[in-house]
C-alpha cells in the first residue's frame, strides 16, 4: 500500500496507490534545492565542544538548572550540528530555515535565569517547528512551496505562543512534504521545492516519511531538543517510527490549529516529536490548551494536565492491552521486532489480549475519509490564505493551482497536483455528500471502531506496529510504503496515538503504536513510557550512505 498525503488507507481505497518497490537514486544523486534558507547563516563562530547528541529535553532542563551548561551553549551546539549534519556532511535537508534571533533569545534566557526569572519548564530549551506553523519574525511560513515565500505573518500560532510561554526558544523551522503531502497521490514524501529532499539519518538513501519528515529526521539527528509535527493521517506517526523517535498525535482539539497551514479541520492536529516519551509529555504540557479561534479545543482545558507527571515504569502492571494481530503486516523483520516488543510488554506486567479480527465493520471508511479531506482542503485552505498578509498574493486554492502551473519546472517537476485539482472541484461544507461522509467516517473510526474494539475485548489500549522500515527515496516513481499502519482509526476519530521505538530491521527503525479512547492522552503516554523504560530500543543514527551498512557511515568534519 502506498503511504502518501499523511494518508494511508484512504488513497489505497480510491485507487490512487502504486505498488512495488522503488529502487531509487543513491543519496549523493538526489537533487536538493536550498531555497531561501541560504539567506540565514546557520552558524558563525568557533567550533563547539558541548555534545548535545542524544541529550533528552529533560536532561537539558536539568543541566540548565544545575549550571552544567547555559542556554547559549545548547543553542550554539544545535546550530553547529545543523551546520555539520544538515547543511554539510550528510546534508539531511531536514531544516528549512534558522530563526535569526535564536542566539539572542538564548542569551536573554540565561540572563533571566541568573536573575531568578524562570519562565517555565522549557526555559531556554531550543525547539524546532514544522514550516507549516507560524512564528513571529522574518522567516516566512511556506509549507515547502515558493507560493508562500512571502508569507511573513509576524504572528505566533497559539501552540507556539504556549511553547514560548513555557520558556522554549524556537530555533528553526523544519522541512516537510510539500503542502503536507496533500498535492498529489504520487508524491515524494519529504520533498519540497523550498527545502529539497529530507534524508533518513539511519540510511541517507532512505525516506523520512511524510509529511513531518524534517521534524522526524532533525530530532533523530539531535538538531534540537524536540520538534513539533502535524498530522492529518499518519504524518506524526510515520516519520517518528521511520526515524526512530517518539511521536505523539494528541486528541483532536488538545492543541490549537490556529495559524497552521491546514488540510482538514476534522483531522489536523499538531503534536510533539522527541527522543523520549517523557520529553513528548513535557512538550505536550506546554503546547496544550483551549483557543477561542479553534472551536475543537473547547474541552482541552478539562484534559490538559501536566502530562509528564506520574509517569512510571510500573504503570502497565495488570493492564489489559489488545494486540491488533491482523494489522501486523507481512514484513518478516517487522513481525519479529513486534513479537519482541510484546514480550517486553509482558515483562512490564501487561496482560495481552489477542484481537484476530479488527478490520470488520469498516466498509466505506476510506472513501468517506477521502471525501471529507478533499472537501475541507478547499474550504480550510481558502480560509487560511485569506488570513495571510497582503504580501502573499495567493488567496485561494485556485490561486495555488495556477501558481504551480506557471512554475511547473520548480513546483511540479516530480509529481502533479491532481489532489489540489480534485479539492478545487468540491462544493462547500454544507453539501449533503460531505456531511454524510463526515458523519460516517467519525462514527466508523470512533464509536464503532476504537471504542468498540476496546470495549468488546475489555482492554485499555490497542497496540500494533506503527509501520515498516523506511523505503528508498525515489524522485521518479514516488513513495513505496509497504508496511503496516495503525494511523487511520485514531486519525479519523481524532483519538490519541503514540509511537515508541521498538527495534530495528536491518538497522532501520520501526516503532510500536499505543492507541486508546478520546482524551486518554495522559494514559497513552503513561503506557508508552512504561514500555520504553523496559525496552529502551533507541540508538543514535550513524548517517550510513545506504544499505547494506558495510559501506560505512558518512565522515564529516567538526573543525
Amino acid at each position: 500500500m502506498k503511504y502518501t498525503n499523511c494518508l494511508t488507507l484512504a488513497f489505497a481505497l480510491t485507487a490512487l496507490a502504486i505498488g512495488g518497490t522503488a529502487h531509487g537514486l543513491q543519496a549523493n544523486e538526489l537533487p536538493n534545492t536550498v531555497g531561501y534558507q541560504s539567506e540565514y547563516p546557520v552558524y558563525e563562530g568557533e567550533a563547539v565542544t558541548l555534545d548535545t547528541s542524544e541529550l533528552s529535553l529533560a536532561e537539558i532542563s536539568q543541566g540548565l538548572t544545575n549550571g552544567r551548561f547555559t542556554s547559549e551553549d545548547i543553542v550554539r551546539s544545535y546550530l553547529y550540528r545543523i551546520q555539520t549534519l544538515d547543511k554539510a556532511g550528510p546534508e539531511l535537508h531536514s531544516i528549512i530555515a534558522i530563526m535569526p534571533d535564536a542566539l539572542a533569545l538564548a542569551r536573554q534566557a540565561d540572563a533571566d535565569r541568573a536573575a531568578g526569572r524562570i519562565t517555565g519548564p522549557l526555559h531556554g530549551i531550543p525547539i524546532i517547528i514544522k514550516d507549516n506553523i507560524e512564528a513571529t519574525g522574518p522567516v516566512p511560513t511556506t509549507a515547502g512551496s515558493y507560493a508562500l515565500i512571502d508569507n511573513v505573518t509576524n504572528r505566533d500560532a497559539p501552540l507556539v505562543a504556549n511553547l514560548k510561554a513555557a520558556g522554549a526558544i524556537i530555533i528553526a523551522k523544519a522541512n516537510l512534504s510539500q503542502w503536507a503531502n496533500i498535492r498529489s497521490s504520487n508524491s515524494v514524501s519529504g520533498w519540497t521545492s523550498v527545502g529539497g529532499l529530507v534524508k533518513n539519518p539511519y540510511a541517507l538513501d532512505r525516506n523520512s516519511c511524510g509529511s513531518s519528515s524534517g521534524s522526524g529526521a532533525s530530532i533523530a539527528a539531535s538538531l534540537g531538543a524536540g520538534a513539533v509535527g502535524t498530522e492529518t493521517d499518519g504524518s506524526i506517526i510515520c516519520p517518528s517510527t521511520i526515524n526512530g523517535i517518539v511521536g505523539f498525535k494528541p486528541t483532536l482539539g488538545m492543541v490549537s490549529r490556529t495559524h497552521v497551514v491546514p488540510i482538514s479541520h476534522s483531522q489536523d492536529t499538531a503534536g510533539p516529536m522527541t527522543r523520549t516519551v517523557q520529553d513528548a509529555a513535557m512538550m505536550l504540557t506546554a503546547m496544550a490548551g483551549s483557543d477561542a479561534a479553534d472551536s475543537a479545543t473547547k474541552d482541552a482545558d478539562k484534559y490538559a494536565v501536566d502530562f509528564a507527571n506520574s509517569l512510571s515504569p510500573d504503570y502497565l502492571k495488570g493492564v489489559r492491552i489488545g494486540v491488533l494481530r491482523d494489522r501486523v503486516g507481512n514484513q518478516t523483520g517487522t513481525q519479529k521486532v513486534f513479537e519482541a516488543a510484546l514480550e517486553d510488554l509482558k515483562k512490564a506486567g501487561a496482560i495481552l489480549v489477542e484481537i484476530e479480527d479488527s478490520r470488520s465493520g469498516f466498509d466505506g471508511l476510506g472513501e468517506a475519509e477521502f471525501e471529507v479531506l478533499m472537501t475541507e482542503l478547499k474550504a480550510d485552505m481558502n480560509a487560511y490564505l485569506a488570513s495571510t498578509p497582503a504580501s502573499n498574493p495567493y488567496r485561494t486554492l485556485a490561486d495555488l493551482i495556477t501558481f504551480n502551473q506557471q512554475n511547473a519546472a520548480t513546483e511540479l517537476r516530480y509529481f502533479g497536483q491532481e489532489l489540489f485539482e480534485l479539492g478545487q472541484s468540491k462544493e462547500g461544507l454544507d453539501n449533503s455528500k460531505y456531511l454524510a461522509a463526515l458523519e460516517k467516517a467519525k462514527r466508523l473510526a470512533g464509536p464503532e471502531g476504537i471504542d468498540r474494539l476496546l470495549k468488546d475485548n475489555d482492554v485499555q489500549f490497542l497496540v500494533g506496529p506503527s509501520g515498516g522500515p523506511a523505503w528508498r527515496s525515489d524522485l521518479v516513481l514516488g513513495d513505496s510504503f509497504s508496511g503496516p499502519s495503525q494511523s487511520q482509526l485514531p486519525a479519523v476519530s481524532g483519538y490519541p496515538h503514540l509511537t515508541v521505538p521498538m527495534g530495528y530491521v536491518e538497522g532501520l527503525p520501526v516503532g510500536i503504536s499505543f492507541i486508546s479512547s478520546k482524551w486518554s492522552d495522559h494514559a497513552v503516554l503513561k503506557a508508552g513510557y512504561a514500555y520504553e523504560q523496559i525496552s529502551r530500543k533507541r540508538f543514535a543514527p550513524q548517517f550510513h550512505r545506504t544499505l547494506p551498512f558495510n559501506v560505512g557511515p558518512i565522515e564529516f568534519t567538526k573543525e
